[in-house]
């Protein structure tokens, strides 16, 4: 499931930078995975926005009182194995040869997230099946937050953003 999340918003971020180009044009996805024969280390391909997940934590604010045990359809209780729910943490990283391009593609994605916050069926047919909606948050680091990541990831700053995705539900 973190896979299908991931891949829809991929899927729909290009559209939404592609919308604007020639449809005779065949272009390539602006917005790419990395190449997972570069993570070590790591390399943002060049004229492209760079998806990457970077954290898990797992939601327990809406947690069930009794984890192991829910309430069936005649009343009854019974054992199942709780959900877990999942929060991914998204960064994009837009690395091109002008700064200036680099800017614009971020402003042009938060600008996306801005009016689509909340992915449902109803909103978004093309979600999986297994996802019940997505819900994107952007997230606004500390300067020394975003220097341990950086660091982790052993690469020097691109323009970035990076956003919460709630709730990948794991049944």
């Amino acid at each position: 499931m973190i896979q299908e999340a991931l891949v829809f918003l991929k899927d729909r971020l290009n559209s939404y930078l592609n919308s604007g180009q020639n449809p005779d044009e065949v272009k390539e996805d602006l917005v790419v995975f990395l190449d997972g024969e570069k993570m070590d280390p790591l390399t943002f391909k060049l004229g492209t926005v760079s998806i990457l997940l970077i954290n898990l934590e797992e939601e327990v604010t809406l947690r069930a009182p009794d984890l192991y045990q829910r309430p069936g359809p005649d009343g009854t209780r019974q054992k199942i194995q709780p959900d877990i729910r999942l929060n991914l943490y998204v960064l994009l990283v837009a690395r091109f040869k002008q700064y200036g391009e680099s800017l614009h593609q971020l402003s042009l994605i938060i600008r996306y997230f801005q009016n689509h916050r909340l992915f449902d069926q109803q909103s978004a047919p093309e979600l999986s099946e297994n996802i019940e909606q997505l819900v994107i948050e952007l997230i606004t680091l500390p300067f020394s937050e975003q220097n341990e990541v950086w660091s982790a990831l052993r690469v020097t700053y691109q323009p970035s953003v990076l956003y919460k995705v709630k709730m990948v539900i794991f049944r």
